[in-house]
């Protein structure tokens, strides 16, 4: 979204134009759910916090000021509700398989308790990393998030992005190839 068309939008929610709320939430529902999803370590939490989020720029925008990206503000919003204790990182592991919901069996699944076991330890490097490589790979490799859409959220240069994004791959390669060996 440019900034002619975040104005746009902006005045059309300020005029209660629910339908250009409703494409606001559209346009960046999936970095907030990544960024949530990342920040909070719970699904169950992150929809939580991106409904709150969403609640909050509703009530927020008739004070936004356009000084930075709608985009940006955004992301402050939902970075900063993540600080409250209520949406802090969750730190039990999960073992569900997402078949069924419940425990995994790993007496009878012996190669789905590897790739439990590999989602782990992948999820606990990624945890590692710092928080702006976190939201990042979460976005665009978890949520399929555009390196565009990445950039305008972060407001940040897509290059900034794209050396963010390799540089926390190369940190996440040398994180998991350290706890093999």
């Amino acid at each position: 979204m440019d900034q002619a068309e975040e104005r746009e939008i902006v005045r059309r929610c300020r005029e209660g134009d629910e339908s250009a709320f409703a494409g606001l939430v559209d346009a960046y529902k999936d970095l907030v759910f990544a960024m949530a999803t990342r920040l909070t370590g719970s699904r169950d939490q992150a929809e939580d916090l991106a409904q709150e989020a969403f609640l909050r720029v509703h009530r927020g925008l008739p004070y936004f000021r356009g000084e930075a990206r709608l985009g940006t503000w955004i992301y402050r919003i939902v970075a900063n509700l993540a600080t409250e204790p209520r949406f802090h990182r969750s730190t039990a592991a999960s073992l569900d398989t997402g078949k069924q919901g419940g425990p995994a069996d790993v007496a009878s699944h012996d190669s789905s308790f590897g790739d439990l076991e590999l989602k782990d330890r992948l999820e606990k490097a990624i945890a590692r990393l710092p928080e702006n490589y976190r939201l990042l790979i979460a976005g665009h490799y978890l949520k399929g998030v555009r390196y565009e859409d990445l950039a305008e959220a972060a407001g940040i240069p897509m290059g900034t992005v794209k050396t963010h994004l390799y540089r926390a791959k190369k940190m996440l390669r040398r994180m998991l190839e350290s706890d093999l060996g």
